[in-house]
């Protein structure tokens, strides 16, 4: 892809910044020991392990690395101000909750704050080297578009927008013979496919990109074969389908070359962070919770006969089966009173809601109220069935009753919370408005969303907003 370079150079920024992260720890340490005349790297050396990849998804988080585009300074500033905040009161937290004495966090402080001071003056001599080699015009690569429409001026318009790709169109082909040595978007059309040999042999093309309607599909096949002889690197733009929310990306099975289109969140860097902090969260929020949750049992044991947990088969990612966990809150066989109801629904779609459901008892009612019956899904978030923040596992039966678009929710890991759930809660009565809320998370999905979620879903639940 044309982004290759980009992600190399982005790569050599990424471990560049490890050294100097790694030299901000041994100057920390450095200091403290002169200011204290104490020895403190043998003890502390540890630490590195952790700091570095932690600073590293911090950049990451808080967007230094999207686009090698010269930022700001003050844009600059922030992004490292967060990291090193958020690092600081990560450490911090760590040794607070889990009583860990030997963590220094005067050492931490100074360590984040050399890290925070060096990261800054290096990203403005980055910037000041991509702005000088972009200026005298090092490392262009030449490219040659086959093609003269609207999807061209985009491909134009894009190379333009991102300079710190290193390329130049050279000029442009087209089918229509008349149409040489005529402009297109300030470009000259050069020629036609049967003119590109001639045209590589008397130009230093780099690249070709093929952005053709899918009537020339046929005709650039000896172009292609061309090139490829030559030993010159061939796109071909796919965007034949008026696709609306799916990435296309390429990748290889074997000898089978393959073009995917993909309309979930494929971030798998930050995916893997999202499903590491499901892990730590619900297993330390069990663990402090765990006293509660054996109150619980007992003032529902005692209040009403029958379980204790409420255990329900829900559709997981991509419509997998797992065992849901939930409070008893309704008597015991409520399922078999379902039908009787379903006449006071008051969600139109496939979900069921009702405001003063019979079927919930008095401790049920107050369990719901403030979601404290959704505790046991913390087990399920550390199992793996479930997410902090997702749209909510439906019922099989529901599901079968889903518009083709509705299915959609289904592509990502269900969660305890989501947009709908802080827009609301029970207050939407319009299932297709509760999936919308859910795509709408799905398309914009980021580690920070998620954050914000979870601090808006904390007064929703403790005010009992729209609880039913």
């Amino acid at each position: 892809m044309l982004q290759q370079q980009v992600k190399i150079i982005k790569k050599i920024i990424i471990f560049i910044d490890q050294v100097i992260i790694a030299i901000s720890f041994f100057l920390g340490c450095r200091l403290i020991e002169i200011i204290r005349d104490v020895e403190l790297l043998d003890s502390y050396f540890y630490l590195l392990v952790f700091i570095l990849p932690i600073w590293s998804l911090l950049l990451i988080f808080y967007g230094m690395y999207d686009s090698l585009r010269n930022m700001r300074i003050h844009e600059i500033i922030i992004i490292i101000a967060k990291a090193g905040i958020t690092g600081i009161l990560f450490f911090g937290g760590v040794a607070y909750l889990f009583k860990i004495q030997d963590i220094s966090r005067i050492l931490i402080s100074v360590i984040f704050f050399i890290t925070g001071g060096l990261l800054f003056i290096l990203k403005i001599l980055e910037g000041i080297y991509f702005k000088y080699t972009r200026r005298k015009g090092y490392n262009l690569r030449n490219l040659l578009v086959v093609g003269a429409n609207s999807r061209v001026k985009r491909f134009i318009e894009l190379i333009h927008e991102h300079s710190e790709w290193g390329f130049k169109i050279i000029g442009l082909i087209d089918d229509d013979q008349g149409k040489k040595g005529s402009l297109y978007r300030d470009y000259t059309i050069l020629g036609t496919l049967d003119d590109m040999p001639d045209l590589i042999k008397k130009n230093l093309i780099s690249e070709v990109v093929f952005i053709v309607p899918r009537s020339w599909l046929g005709k650039i096949e000896k172009a292609i074969i061309y090139c490829e002889m030559v030993g010159i690197k061939v796109h071909l733009a796919i965007d034949h389908f008026d696709l609306k929310i799916s990435r296309a990306f390429f990748s290889n099975l074997q000898e089978f070359p393959l073009i995917t289109f993909n309309s979930t969140p494929d971030r798998m860097a930050l995916l893997f962070f999202k499903r590491f902090l499901d892990i730590i969260l619900s297993g330390v929020a069990l663990f402090l919770l765990f006293p509660m949750l054996i109150v619980i049992s007992i003032i529902i044991k005692l209040a009403s006969s029958g379980p204790v947990f409420y255990k329900q088969k829900r559709c997981g990612m991509y419509g997998k089966l797992f065992m849901l966990y939930k409070f008893r809150t309704m008597v015991d066989g409520a399922d078999k009173k379902l039908k009787e109801l379903l006449q006071h629904n008051e969600m139109s779609g496939p979900a069921f809601k009702m405001t003063n459901d019979p079927r919930i008892t008095m401790i049920g009612g107050l369990l719901r109220k403030y979601s404290l019956d959704e505790l046991p899904q913390l087990w399920n978030i550390f199992r793996g069935d479930m997410s902090i923040v997702g749209p909510r596992p439906p019922l099989f039966e529901e599901v079968n009753e889903y518009d083709c678009w509705q299915r959609r929710r289904l592509s990502v890991r269900p969660g305890l919370t989501c947009i709908w759930q802080v827009s609301g809660r029970n207050k939407i009565t319009d299932f297709s408005e509760w999936a919308r809320l859910d795509l709408e998370y799905i398309d914009n999905w980021s580690l920070w969303l998620d954050f914000k979620i979870m601090l808006k879903t904390i007064p929703a639940v403790i005010l009992g907003v729209g609880a039913k």
